[in-house]
């Protein structure tokens, strides 16, 4: 069996560790074909991905290397420069390189792990997986609303590094005075809900903040999408569900949480909110949700 052609979509911030070179160098050592686009610039992953569909032919895996931000940008580019019934015309692989890495180890991978990634994505079969759609914006992992959303934009990301998901904690408490319930009405499938909430999450993936698993149950390759309402406290129990929420994830909350699975959802705010599309942000007071079943072919 001759070797596989990787083509490597590597975020500039990580283009000159060493680990990185190691990796590529492993899998060329075996026998396989690795180019690497690195980007720079905005603009970047969208002239890279045109390029890569116009040598599909020659391309067997297409790897995003960076955090959960580069795979949103990576596939969010690969879908819009498709037709809305044509297959993505190679397998996917992921290279965790960012801070939170929160798709890659709700997957299943290991970050620490560098050289095992792009090793695995020419020694093992791809698999279905989903994507979700929030009027129309693509995400892979997860779209966070709220209160919870405001304060994953305005995290630190050094801070991140440093401590992981206390990081939102910190974030949160430092923002307490400027915390205001946001009421929507949610409607999916087999479910409605009105009310205020803190904060809300639509997962493919289980976990975003740095591992803070804000849909538990959901799977990236179920044709479904989970839904997390957590809904407002009293004002004097916020810093409590807030510490609660990032160091035991939902698990000391369910009595207090709505929980939804679906294909597709509405919501409907009585002000404009925004939403983090694995932490690409959204605003506005309407969104309709929706997954895209087995879009990608993913090897992990």
């Amino acid at each position: 069996m001759g070797g596989l052609c990787l083509r490597i979509v590597l975020n500039g911030k990580s283009a000159s560790r060493d680990d990185v070179r190691q990796a590529i160098g492993s899998v060329r050592a075996e026998g396989h074909t690795v180019s690497v686009r690195v980007t720079y610039e905005a603009g970047d992953v969208e002239r890279i991905i045109r390029e890569a569909l116009q040598d599909r032919s020659d391309i067997d895996v297409l790897v995003a290397a960076g955090g959960d931000g580069t795979i949103n940008e990576v596939v969010a580019a690969l879908i819009e420069n498709l037709g809305a019934d044509e297959e993505v015309p190679f397998n996917m692989g992921i290279l965790p390189l960012g801070i939170a890495n929160d798709f890659a180890r709700g997957a299943g991978m290991n970050p620490a792990d560098i050289l095992a990634s792009p090793k695995a994505a020419v020694s093992k079969d791809a698999r279905p997986v989903d994507i979700g759609r929030l009027n129309n914006r693509v995400f892979v992992n997860m779209a966070t609303g709220g209160f919870g959303a405001k304060v994953t934009v305005e995290t630190d990301p050094k801070l991140k590094s440093l401590i992981g998901g206390a990081a939102y904690l910190f974030t949160g408490l430092q923002r307490f005075s400027e915390l205001v319930g946001f009421k929507a009405k949610v409607r999916g499938e087999n479910m409605s809900w009105e009310g205020e909430f803190l904060a809300m999450a639509i997962g493919n993936g289980r976990q975003a903040g740095g591992g803070i698993e804000l849909c538990p149950d959901a799977r990236i390759d179920d044709g479904l999408l989970d839904l997390t309402i957590i809904p407002s406290p009293k004002r004097d129990e916020v810093s409590t569900v807030l510490e609660h929420l990032v160091k035991q994830g939902l698990t000391s909350l369910r009595d207090q949480v709505i929980n939804a699975q679906g294909a597709q959802f509405s919501i409907e705010a009585e002000t404009p909110i925004q939403f983090n599309l694995d932490g690409e942000p959204v605003a506005g007071d309407r969104f309709d949700v929706r997954v895209e079943p087995g879009r990608l072919k993913l090897v992990v």
